[in-house]
């Protein structure tokens, strides 16, 4: 069976952040990314290789396909198509600040990259962050290039867009970190477990606005301390390192 021509320019339309806005959904392919979101994700249209569906036989959607490889090609916006495409609806979440004053969170202001994007909350599902609040001029995260960058981690993260100075300023004495090239290094730092963490734009970093909120400027230092190397770190390089660090501190106060 092929996927009918009216579903495949609805499929390819997708790739569009005003389609995916309008008819609240988004697309996911390859079998680990698509069989984790099916666990928590209602799922509007599912087209899969017969062994694909063979060994997963009790997926829910309201609409399965079965197709081959050459007609998964059709609608697929990956290079390489593997086995299973699939177009979810979005999630709504609501935010909780008591939730927020109560755990780490991720900021992100105004990261533009879909790719970046996705590796951040890849990573902050890897370090046991479950909500990453967005700038409103944050890339989209259901733009396919983050939906697959984050690897299923959209199953577990619940990201937020929001204005970041509103969230900010109503958490009165939250501590507020923030990324910095001039901030305090970071390994002298000791670091709550209930706070904010800010990254900034690829280029321009954080912003001013934004900037006057932070409570705690973090930088992360390079080695040797006074060799010339590069200027700065990848946006999602640096989250990683960070989030690496506040968990570090953590498991050190368990033991």
């Amino acid at each position: 069976m092929k996927i009918s021509k009216n579903k495949l320019k609805f499929i390819r339309s997708l790739n569009q952040k005003k389609q995916r806005d309008q008819n609240n959904v988004f697309l996911a392919e390859g079998p680990k990314l698509v069989e984790e979101l099916l666990q928590v994700f209602p799922c509007q249209y599912l087209a899969a290789t017969p062994e694909w569906l063979r060994l997963n036989s009790n997926s829910k959607a309201k609409e399965v396909v079965e197709v081959s490889i050459e007609g998964l090609k059709q609608g697929s916006l990956q290079q390489n198509p593997q086995q299973v495409l699939a177009i979810f609806e979005k999630p709504t979440y609501k935010i909780k600040l008591d939730k927020i004053k109560d755990s780490l969170c991720l900021a992100l202001d105004d990261v533009q990259s879909p790719g970046n994007l996705g590796t951040i909350i890849r990573l902050a599902d890897w370090f046991g962050i479950e909500d990453v609040f967005c700038s409103l001029h944050t890339a989209d995260v259901y733009n396919p290039k983050t939906v697959q960058a984050t690897m299923g981690a959209l199953a577990r993260v619940r990201v937020h867009y929001t204005p970041l100075d509103d969230l900010i300023t109503k958490l009165d004495n939250h501590p507020i970190y923030g990324a910095f090239l001039e901030g305090k290094p970071i390994y002298n730092e000791t670091l709550s477990q209930k706070g904010l963490i800010v990254m900034g734009n690829e280029g321009q970093g954080i912003s001013k606005e934004i900037e006057s909120l932070i409570t705690d400027k973090l930088y992360i230092p390079n080695y040797p301390e006074n060799r010339k190397g590069s200027e700065s770190l990848n946006v999602a390089v640096a989250s990683a390192i960070i989030c690496a660090e506040f968990r570090r501190q953590a498991l050190c106060q368990q033991y």
